[in-house]
């Protein structure tokens, strides 16, 4: 039994902010209580404990009654990495010139450092920006392109992906190839062939999720990378759903430029986002915004705003702290846990049907579900005004399906309720 559950949860709350040096609290010159918090977790040797992982959800706080399954849509920021932000927060209105121009400068650095290895490359090859919208609007507005080229978007991209091609590219006279993909494809080979079906001698960019928001579809990126490349074509990738979920090497999936709002599965605060840029493909890229700097040669230059939110950036690298005392792999692990756990309670279930593909090299923690019979709107709000639920209703591709997002602070507990939520709605 965890014999100090008080401490360890006052522990948590200041231990990730201890971890970034704010010069205004006495107590960061002392050990840091992230690592008296790291000792405390070791008591839970074995991640798969439940208990464990009830502590962690315990680090999350939504409003009375409410069960959160709707991560995949805004992301929840657990108590500590709040805390922390504030702190921040606190910190750079109590000296606001000296934090805003150079106080933070290796702290700035460090969250690149920290947000790199979590992606297996180097900090030369990241950018700290807003959101994943941010980051497709680089993309599409840098990338030189003609009229008769074309970009491939298969039809489940999300509209932040698919608008910014349209507005800076297709506007000037290129194509956008929009396949197909299917709803419950059978292998990651089907996907890859409809992509590589859809190439032409005159395509250029190929623009994809990592997984897609409406039913939670894994895309085999590292594939679809190889036969890009193969003929010389660009791959971007909107990974605002992937990224902290599952196991992210990037050096691994081998796309050029990959872009996330750490809001989601990272539990970073919200406005803060995530670049990546092939270190041979950055000389491709121009700044949204210019500003003094805008020479700069690194990858730098495209979160050059002058002035900008560095609490939220400080708290990326403190989400980033606290992501790390559980561990990505341990993450990546629960996650399809939780997955296998759902399904097999709704296995024998013929009026709860799966709408997303079953197999792990297709998905992960987001997992679709219609009711037969039932209009998912309803659906909806009955989760919620019955059972506290919240969720993700899903009409596009005639899902009529809701959306579940199954996050670190979603126990085995609370998908039993979920199934019998659902079981009841079912048989109503």
């Amino acid at each position: 039994m965890y014999k100090n559950r008080r401490a360890f949860l006052k522990n948590m709350g200041l231990g990730v902010a201890g971890t970034l040096a704010i010069p205004a609290q006495s107590w960061s010159k002392s050990k840091t209580p992230l690592e008296t918090a790291i000792h405390e977790l070791k008591e839970f040797p074995n991640p798969n404990s439940e208990q464990y992982w009830e502590i962690v959800a315990s680090q999350f706080q939504f409003a009375k009654g409410v069960k959160y399954f709707n991560n995949a849509s805004l992301g929840a920021c657990p108590f500590p990495i709040r805390k922390a932000t504030n702190t921040f927060r606190d910190t750079l209105d109590d000296f606001p010139s000296k934090y805003m121009w150079g106080g933070w400068d290796e702290e700035k650095e460090a969250t690149r450092k920290k947000v790199a290895a979590v992606f297996s490359v180097s900090e030369e090859e990241i950018a700290l920006i807003h959101n994943t919208t941010e980051g497709m609007n680089l993309i599409a507005q840098s990338i030189a392109l003609s009229p008769g080229d074309e970009v491939i978007l298969a039809d489940h991209e999300h509209a932040s992906a698919v608008v910014p091609w349209t507005v800076w590219q297709e506007s000037k006279g290129v194509k956008l190839i929009r396949p197909t993909l299917p709803i419950l494809p059978q292998s990651k080979e089907e996907i890859v062939a409809i992509f590589k079906a859809a190439i032409t001698r005159n395509t250029k960019v190929i623009s994809v999720c990592h997984m897609v928001n409406t039913n939670g579809m894994l895309l085999p990126i590292k594939e679809i990378s190889k036969i890009a490349h193969e003929k010389g074509i660009l791959v971007a990738v909107d990974g605002a759903q992937g990224a902290g979920m599952v196991a992210t090497n990037l050096g691994e999936m081998d796309c050029d430029f990959y872009t996330v709002s750490a809001h989601k599965w990272l539990f970073a605060p919200k406005g803060i986002g995530i670049f990546y840029a092939k270190k041979n493909q950055q000389e491709l890229l121009k700044p949204l915004i210019v500003a003094r700097g805008y020479k700069d040669p690194s990858i730098r230059r495209l979160e050059n705003y002058n002035t900008r939110n560095l609490p939220e950036l400080l708290g990326l690298g403190a989400a980033i702290d606290y992501r790390n005392t559980i561990g990505g792999t341990t993450i990546h692990r629960r996650t399809y846990a939780l997955k296998h756990y759902f399904l097999k309670a709704i296995k024998n279930n013929d009026t709860i049907v799966p709408k997303t593909p079953s197999s792990d090299d297709l998905s992960a923690g987001i997992q679709v579900v219609e009711i037969k019979g039932k209009e998912v709107k309803e659906v909806k709000e009955q989760l919620f005004k019955d059972f506290g639920i919240d969720s993700r209703p899903m009409t596009k591709f005639g899902l009529n399906a809701v959306r579940l997002s199954f996050a670190i602070f979603i126990t085995k507990k609370d998908i039993d309720n979920l199934v019998a939520a659902l079981n009841t709605i079912a048989n109503t």
